[in-house]
C-alpha cells in the first residue's frame, strides 16, 4: 500500500482475484466435470466441496499443497461452440497498476477476449483480442505492446503472444500488459515515473485506458493441442482456470489516501472538501469553484486541487458554483456578484442561464453542461428563447419543440405557411385541382380560392341572361342572312 503527494494518495495497490466478483457461464455450462480424464479423473462432485470446481476456487492462490481450479464441462457435452464468459464486478471505479494475469490449467484458450465495462456492466468495450491466428478470428493483424508508440499506446490490439500452443505446462498464463505500456513513457524499469504521471496529466484518455468497474472474459475456443479439433476425442477440449490476478487501485481522482469495503462496496476516503464514492465532486457548500481531479504534478507532492467555500480568500468570496472565478462588490446594491459568467450561465451567483439556454435538468450547478442552447429554429420561432423544458415560441402554424415543424393546415417553405388546398381538408370545388397545396387551378365557369364561386354575378339567371344577349358573332350573322334575304326578295 503505498500513497502520492499532498496526503490525498489513493493509489492503494490492491490484488484481485475473482473473489468479489460474481461467474457468468452461458449456453448452459456447469460446474461439474465428472467425464474429463485429464483434470477431474472422475472424481469431480458438485455436491462434495472437497470435489467442486465452483468459480470461488480462481481466487485461491496456492503457495503450497493441492491446485485447485475451476473448470467448465468438456466438449463432448456441448454443443459447437464451447463457449464461456466471466463477469467480475467490483462496483466501484479502479485503475490497472499492473498486469492482468489469468492462468489456465491444461492450455489457454485458442481466441478468447478482454472486455471492460466503465459503468458498471452497462456497455462494454473490448480491452484486447488473443487468438492463435489474428487474422483469422478478427481480421486483426497480430501486434505487441511493445510495437506501441507513445502515440497509440491506448490502441486496442490482437495479440497471438499468449495463444498458441508451446506445450509447456509452465506456459500456462495470460496477461494483459500494463507494466509494458507504462514503460512507454516511465522506461523499463519504471524509473522515469514523472515523465509517466506527466502525460497522465496531458494526454486525453490515457488514465481512462485503465480504469475500469467490470472485467469481463470472452472465451471463444479452447486450447487445440497445435492440431484440428478431434472429433472422435472431444472430451480432451475444455477451460480450467486456478486464478485470476487484477493488480489494480481505487480511483479517488487523487483526493483520498485509503479506500476502504464499508457495507460489501469500495468506498473512497474522500479528502479536500469532495465527496461521491469517487470524489468526484464538491462537498455542498464548497463549491466556488468548479471540481478538478488532483494532479501528480509538481512532483513529488503533486497539486491536490482543493474544493473551496464560499466566502474563503481562495474562492473569491463569492459563490459562482464554478462558473466564475471573479466577484465583484456592487456598493448601493451592498451584494457581491459574479463576474464574466462561464457556460452559458448568468445571475448574481452564475445562477441562471442566458437567454437562448435552458436548465439541463439532470445536471447539478455545478456542472459545466446546466444550461443547454435552446436551438430554436429562426424561420419557425418567435424568438431564439425557449422555456425551462426546452420548448420555444412558435409562430403561427409552426409546431415542435424547436418550431422546426407545421401543424396541420400548413406547409414549411423557409417558416410555415396556410395550405390554401390540400387534397384531404381544404378540397377544390366545382372540379377544380390543387397544385402544390398553393392554389386551385378553376375551370373556366368558377374562381375564387377553392374555386368555389361562379364566374356569373351574383343574383342573376346566367341562363336567362344568355337568351336575352346572344353572342356577337349569332348577331353578326342573323345581320348578314337579313341582308341577302332582302336582296332576293321581288320589288
Amino acid at each position: 500500500m503505498f500513497a502520492h503527494g499532498s496526503g490525498e494518495g489513493e493509489r492503494l495497490h490492491f490484488i484481485w482475484k475473482s473473489g468479489r466478483g460474481n461467474c457468468n457461464i452461458y449456453n448452459n455450462l456447469i460446474y461439474l466435470n465428472r467425464e474429463n480424464p485429464y483434470l477431474c479423473s472422475d472424481e469431480c462432485d458438485a455436491s462434495n466441496p472437497d470435489l467442486a470446481h465452483p468459480p470461488q476456487l480462481m481466487q485461491d492462490k496456492e503457495r503450497n499443497g493441492l491446485l485447485t481450479y475451476w473448470q467448465t464441462v468438456t466438449w463432448r457435452r456441448h454443443p459447437e461452440p464451447l463457449l464461456a464468459n466471466i463477469s467480475m464486478a467490483w462496483n466501484k471505479s479502479l485503475e490497472l497498476t499492473d498486469d492482468v494475469q489469468i492462468t489456465f490449467e491444461y492450455g489457454r484458450p485458442s481466441i478468447m477476449v478482454l472486455d471492460k465495462s466503465m459503468d458498471h456492466g452497462r456497455s462494454w468495450q473490448p480491452y484486447q483480442f488473443y487468438a492463435d491466428d489474428c487474422m483469422d478470428a478478427f481480421n486483426m493483424p497480430p501486434k505487441r505492446v511493445r510495437d506501441l508508440s507513445p502515440a497509440n499506446i491506448t490502441r486496442v490490439i490482437c495479440t497471438e503472444q499468449y495463444s498458441r500452443w508451446v506445450g509447456s505446462k509452465n506456459d500456462k498464463n495470460v496477461k494483459f500488459e500494463v507494466r509494458a505500456r507504462f514503460s512507454v513513457f516511465a522506461g523499463a524499469r519504471l524509473q522515469k515515473m514523472d515523465d509517466l504521471y506527466t502525460r497522465m496529466e496531458s494526454m486525453k484518455g490515457l488514465r481512462d485506458f485503465f480504469t475500469f468497474t467490470n472485467l469481463r472474459m470472452r472465451l471463444l475456443r479452447p486450447a487445440l493441442g497445435g492440431t484440428y479439433v478431434q472429433r472422435d476425442n472431444l472430451l480432451k477440449y475444455f477451460y480450467a482456470i486456478s486464478n485470476i490476478e487484477v493488480p489494480a487501485r481505487c480511483k479517488c481522482n487523487l483526493h483520498a489516501a485509503q479506500c476502504l469495503l464499508q457495507d460489501g462496496n469500495l468506498q473512497c476516503q474522500c479528502e479536500h472538501n469532495t465527496t461521491g464514492q469517487d470524489c468526484q465532486r464538491c462537498k455542498k457548500g464548497f463549491k466556488a469553484k468548479s471540481w478538478k481531479a488532483g494532479s501528480y504534478l509538481p512532483s513529488p507532492n503533486g497539486t491536490p486541487n482543493s474544493c473551496t467555500i464560499a466566502g474563503s480568500p481562495s474562492g473569491t468570496n463569492c459563490e459562482c458554483y464554478g462558473h466564475s472565478n471573479r466577484c465583484s462588490y456592487i456598493d448601493y446594491l451592498n451584494i457581491v456578484t459574479c463576474v464574466s459568467c462561464k457556460h452559458n450561465t448568468r445571475g448574481q451567483n452564475c445562477q441562471h442561464c442566458r437567454l437562448g439556454y435552458f436548465r439541463n435538468a439532470s445536471a447539478e450547478l455545478d456542472d459545466e453542461s446546466v444550461c443547454v442552447e435552446c436551438n430554436c429554429n429562426q424561420m419557425g420561432s418567435v424568438h431564439d428563447r425557449c422555456n425551462g423544458t426546452g420548448f420555444c415560441q412558435c409562430k403561427d402554424g409552426a409546431a415542435g419543440a424547436k418550431c422546426d415543424d407545421c401543424e396541420p393546415g400548413y406547409y414549411w417553405k423557409q417558416g410555415c405557411y396556410s395550405n390554401v388546398c390540400d387534397e384531404e381538408m381544404l378540397l377544390c370545388q366545382n372540379g377544380g385541382t390543387c397544385h402544390q397545396n398553393q392554389k386551385c387551378v378553376c375551370p373556366p365557369e368558377f374562381k375564387g380560392v377553392l374555386c368555389q364561386q361562379s364566374r356569373c354575378e351574383a343574383g342573376k339567371d346566367c341562363n336567362a341572361a344568355s337568351s336575352l344577349h346572344p353572342p356577337t358573332a349569332t348577331l353578326l350573322l342573323c345581320t348578314l342572312l337579313a341582308g341577302l334575304l332582302a336582296t332576293l326578295s321581288p320589288h
